[in-house]
């Protein structure tokens, strides 16, 4: 809800349900005004407000609800936020849960939240390299408007370096140099290609195992950290995966995303996977 629908109004008087009503008597509202925040001293109170049909720009009351009282509001103050963004005001009501919020944000602009149920996301990716890639994009994707969903995410990490304990051969093989992959043992990189990796354990996705088995003609033991394997049961997530070449795939609650994604494949991939199903 935008300042255009919210008005604040300050007042010199406790906020009670009895002072609210004496406010409300007589009150003429703007005819975009939907709800009224009022203001005493550090206490705030939310009323959502029903006008009666007319003419001009400002209506006599039919009526009036009480959305919230002091003890039940609290007041932000975030530059930052873009108040028209539905999932930064479902992080904004996740971060107060049962609380209605008055929020001043970006551009000065007023508006308020309560009783937002989010949606929740995993993001399941790998590092190195760090941040998470995916991450980022779909913080860009919830920050640019187009997802008009209450979205809000966590992130399950696949460290590929936590998984050298796991290695039981003399040396250890990583998917790419690039990601500059070390360990206390001798190490090489895939896309390298080494002439003869020696008695190696790779750590990787199912790419990374198929890539072995054509260089090499040989099995590898495997540590698979493919992000589409390290999801979980009935949790919406999104993953990046080499199979997926443009655009996004759903399978159940997984949305997949190139490894190469933009963010406006996954703007279509977040959207698509909450209208895909009841949520």
């Amino acid at each position: 809800m935008h300042c255009k629908d919210v008005s604040m109004h300050e007042v010199g008087f406790p906020l009670t349900e009895d002072s609210i009503a004496r406010l409300m008597d007589g009150w003429r509202s703007y005819v975009r005004t939907d709800a009224l925040v009022l203001k005493s001293g550090d206490e705030y109170a939310i009323v959502e407000l029903r006008k009666r049909p007319g003419t001009g720009l400002f209506r006599e009351l039919d009526g009036y609800s009480l959305i919230s009282m002091p003890e039940d509001t609290v007041f932000v103050e975030d530059p930052e936020l873009d108040v028209l963004n539905l999932p930064a005001m479902a992080l904004l009501q996740a971060e107060h849960p049962g609380k209605a919020v008055v929020v001043r944000g970006m551009f000065s602009h007023i508006s308020y939240v309560k009783d937002l149920e989010p949606l929740r996301l995993t993001v399941v990716d790998n590092v190195p390299p760090s941040p998470a890639k995916l991450g980022v994009l779909v913080r860009k994707a919830l920050e640019s408007g187009f997802v008009e969903l209450p979205v809000i995410v966590t992130e399950r990490i696949v460290d590929m370096a936590s998984k050298v304990p796991e290695v039981e051969t003399p040396a250890v093989m990583f998917p790419c140099r690039v990601s500059h992959l070390e360990a206390p043992m001798p190490f090489c990189f895939l896309d390298d290609a080494p002439d003869d990796p020696g008695e190696v354990t790779l750590i990787g996705c199912h790419l990374s195992y198929r890539i072995y088995r054509e260089l090499y003609g040989s099995d590898v033991p495997f540590i698979n950290v493919c992000p589409a394997d390290h999801t979980v049961p009935g949790e919406k997530s999104i993953v990046k995966c080499c199979k997926v070449k443009q655009g996004h795939e759903i399978d159940g609650d997984v949305v997949r995303v190139p490894w190469g994604a933009t963010v406006p494949e996954v703007v279509g991939a977040i959207n698509a996977l909450f209208s895909s199903s009841d949520c």
